[in-house]
């Protein structure tokens, strides 16, 4: 379901993946169910997970997510979960659908943006996304660094 607020009602970030925000044009927004195990959940609400490296692939019409990093639960038993596996998106069909036809057209990829918990539920915000060049890197960086600037002074001038 594609969603436009990233603060729905009732729910709790527990991780922003920031670089997709540095190395990536982000497009549309899709919120996406993930398949987990019980010690997942647990690291989840601890805050225990990175997307820095993760993406979001159609196999075999399923989505998938992979390079996520979920650090297994301290207090789990011996079999508790893998902390790199792929995990299973849900999502509808029809949504699967149309992310395979965007993901195959050129530099287009599938980016975990947000983790949180939605009604008890963790969900993922998955961003269509193109990649930067380097010199739209540095325009970024630039403009926020003039933004920075913007700010100090205007916070200077209340004073």
């Amino acid at each position: 379901m594609r969603y436009n607020s990233p603060m729905g009602d009732n729910s709790r970030t527990i991780t922003v993946n920031r670089k997709a925000y540095h190395d990536y044009h982000i497009g549309d927004t899709y919120e996406a169910g993930l398949v987990l195990m019980g010690s997942e959940i647990k690291s989840i609400r601890d805050g225990r997970v990175n997307l820095k490296d993760a993406y979001a692939r159609v196999e075999n019409g399923e989505l998938w997510l992979f390079n996520s990093h979920i650090s297994q639960y301290s207090a789990a038993s011996y079999n508790g979960h893998e902390p790199g596996r792929k995990r299973k998106l849900l999502v509808h069909r029809k949504e699967i659908d149309e992310l395979e036809r965007l993901s195959k057209q050129k530099s287009l990829t599938l980016i975990p943006v947000r983790l949180y918990i939605k009604h008890g539920v963790a969900k993922i915000a998955l961003a269509v996304a193109r990649g930067k060049k380097l010199y739209d890197k540095r325009e970024s960086i630039a403009k926020r660094d003039q933004d920075r600037e913007l700010e100090r002074v205007v916070k200077h001038r209340n004073k």
